[in-house]
Protein backbone atom coordinates (compact mmCIF):
# COMPACT_ATOMS: atom_id res chain seq x y z
CA UNK A 1 0.00 0.00 0.00
CA UNK A 2 1.07 3.78 -0.74
CA UNK A 3 -0.26 6.54 0.83
CA UNK A 4 0.52 10.39 0.24
CA UNK A 5 3.55 10.84 2.61
CA UNK A 6 4.76 7.76 1.29
CA UNK A 7 5.58 9.84 -1.81
CA UNK A 8 6.00 13.32 -0.27
CA UNK A 9 6.05 13.45 3.57
CA UNK A 10 5.06 16.23 5.11
CA UNK A 11 7.62 18.45 5.14
CA UNK A 12 8.74 17.98 1.38
CA UNK A 13 6.48 19.82 -1.29
CA UNK A 14 8.14 18.92 -4.40
CA UNK A 15 9.97 15.77 -5.80
CA UNK A 16 11.50 14.61 -9.08
CA UNK A 17 9.66 12.15 -11.03
CA UNK A 18 10.77 10.70 -14.44
CA UNK A 19 13.47 13.40 -14.70
CA UNK A 20 10.47 16.46 -14.06
CA UNK A 21 10.42 18.21 -10.45
CA UNK A 22 6.56 18.02 -9.07
CA UNK A 23 5.28 20.07 -7.19
CA UNK A 24 2.90 19.16 -4.01
CA UNK A 25 -0.59 19.54 -5.15
CA UNK A 26 -0.47 19.22 -9.18
CA UNK A 27 -3.23 16.98 -9.24
CA UNK A 28 -5.35 18.82 -7.19
CA UNK A 29 -4.66 22.33 -8.76
CA UNK A 30 -5.05 20.73 -12.54
CA UNK A 31 -8.13 19.01 -11.11
CA UNK A 32 -9.24 22.57 -10.03
CA UNK A 33 -7.96 24.57 -13.23
CA UNK A 34 -10.18 21.89 -15.23
CA UNK A 35 -13.46 22.51 -13.66
CA UNK A 36 -12.52 26.15 -13.72
CA UNK A 37 -11.63 25.52 -17.90
CA UNK A 38 -14.97 24.30 -18.60
CA UNK A 39 -17.46 25.86 -16.85
CA UNK A 40 -19.45 27.51 -19.67
CA UNK A 41 -19.94 30.53 -17.34
CA UNK A 42 -16.34 30.99 -16.40
CA UNK A 43 -15.49 34.70 -17.81
CA UNK A 44 -12.71 34.40 -21.12
CA UNK A 45 -10.01 36.00 -18.82
CA UNK A 46 -10.16 33.26 -16.40
CA UNK A 47 -10.67 30.63 -18.32
CA UNK A 48 -7.13 31.56 -20.26
CA UNK A 49 -5.35 31.89 -16.84
CA UNK A 50 -6.90 28.19 -15.58
CA UNK A 51 -6.04 26.42 -19.60
CA UNK A 52 -2.62 28.18 -19.11
CA UNK A 53 -1.82 26.76 -15.35
CA UNK A 54 -3.81 23.31 -16.86
CA UNK A 55 -0.97 23.56 -19.95
CA UNK A 56 2.25 24.08 -17.68
CA UNK A 57 0.96 21.40 -14.61
CA UNK A 58 0.97 18.21 -18.23
CA UNK A 59 4.35 17.51 -18.13
CA UNK A 60 4.67 17.06 -14.21
CA UNK A 61 1.42 14.95 -14.59
CA UNK A 62 2.40 12.43 -17.01
CA UNK A 63 5.85 11.88 -15.66
CA UNK A 64 4.05 10.91 -12.69
CA UNK A 65 1.94 8.49 -15.07
CA UNK A 66 -1.49 10.25 -14.52
CA UNK A 67 -2.62 9.53 -17.95
CA UNK A 68 -1.60 6.39 -18.34
CA UNK A 69 -4.06 5.15 -15.74
CA UNK A 70 -6.66 8.01 -16.22
CA UNK A 71 -8.38 9.04 -18.68
CA UNK A 72 -9.69 12.85 -19.20
CA UNK A 73 -13.25 12.13 -20.19
CA UNK A 74 -13.92 15.83 -21.07
CA UNK A 75 -13.91 15.82 -24.77
CA UNK A 76 -12.40 19.34 -25.24
CA UNK A 77 -10.51 19.02 -22.38
CA UNK A 78 -8.71 15.99 -23.36
CA UNK A 79 -8.28 17.86 -27.04
CA UNK A 80 -6.26 20.44 -25.35
CA UNK A 81 -4.58 18.48 -23.15
CA UNK A 82 -3.25 15.55 -26.22
CA UNK A 83 -2.49 19.01 -28.17
CA UNK A 84 0.19 19.63 -25.72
Amino acid sequence: MMRAADILPDDINTGTFNGIPVRKGTVGAFLANARVWADPLTPANERTVAENDIVDALPALRALGLFDLLEIRDPALRALADSH
